[in-house]
């Protein structure tokens, strides 16, 4: 574990009017949250002396956890932050943290202006991959053929041709995936500010809470939108969700961890909580 003489935790940094704001939480291992304030900046913060290193899965996930919750109650309080990631350190006491915020207050400014009124959406699509296999089976005439050599083959041909089929067949699946994901991304872009493809794999970060089972996403999205871009993003995804064998998971708002620029304290180390 790196240990410092004193160093301040940065959850994130947000629009702080009032030189005094008022604010509290409980942060990591129940320590003291409270913002410093500097011309119109505040850095949510945290006391510590080292960086929160732990060999326990369990113990950093819950670290993970209680970062986010701070960050989101940031963001009821103050509007939207600009997060950090995890394990975020400013080494030094608050006239240090009062310091940086001067000199980092055109870039943090900007930053707050452009995200401000914005949140993070997640969306997450699936659809029956078995349904799908049986479509592609029936639409590929390749496929078909292969099919149709398979049951009349040898065991040792029919195994060289399984293998052919299935390598034909989890290129069309992986085709057909990626123009599902190009024509969803066009569906949802007109609704938001920005919208990123976070590729097929879930991510920790936002869903760290949620251990619910459900399908395997085929599209993964990351949506920044306003009050209303939300709105008319959910009716769009409703509309995707009745579509047979479809689903769809739409969670936020969310503290723009994705679209948020990467903000470093010194001596910054550990997992983001976005993507």
């Amino acid at each position: 574990m790196t240990a410092f003489d004193e160093g301040r935790y940065l959850y994130c940094v947000v629009r702080a009017d009032d030189p005094d704001p008022t604010f509290s939480a409980t942060g990591l291992d129940d320590g003291s949250v409270s913002v410093v304030a500097e011309g119109g900046l505040g850095a949510v913060v945290q006391p510590c002396e080292a960086l929160f290193d732990s060999d326990s899965p369990a113990e950093i996930r819950r670290w993970l956890l209680r970062h986010q919750e701070v960050v989101d109650e940031a963001g009821e309080a103050f509007g939207t932050p600009l997060p950090f990631q995890f394990d975020t350190i400013l080494k030094g006491d608050d006239a240090r943290v009062r310091e940086w915020l001067r000199e980092e207050s055109a870039t943090l400014g900007r930053h707050l202006e452009e995200l401000s009124g914005r949140w993070e959406y997640r969306i997450e699509v699936a659809r029956d991959d078995d349904e799908a296999a049986a479509a592609i089976a029936e639409e590929d005439e390749e496929l078909r053929e292969l099919g149709e050599r398979l049951s009349e083959a040898s065991e040792g041909k029919g195994f060289l041709l399984e293998k052919q089929y299935d390598r034909r067949l989890r290129g069309l699946l992986r085709e057909r995936r990626e123009e599902q994901t190009a024509a969803l991304a066009g569906r949802l872009r007109p609704h938001v500010e920005e919208l990123r493809d976070l590729g097929e794999r879930r991510s920790v970060g936002l869903e760290l809470g949620d251990d619910e089972e459900r399908a395997e996403p085929f599209a993964r999205f990351a949506a920044l939108a306003t009050d209303e871009g939300a709105d008319a993003l959910g009716d769009e995804l409703e509309s995707i969700a009745a579509d047979p064998g479809v689903e769809v998971r739409f969670t936020g708002p969310w503290p723009p961890y994705t679209f948020a620029p990467e903000l470093g304290g010194e001596g910054d180390e550990g997992d983001g909580t976005g993507a």
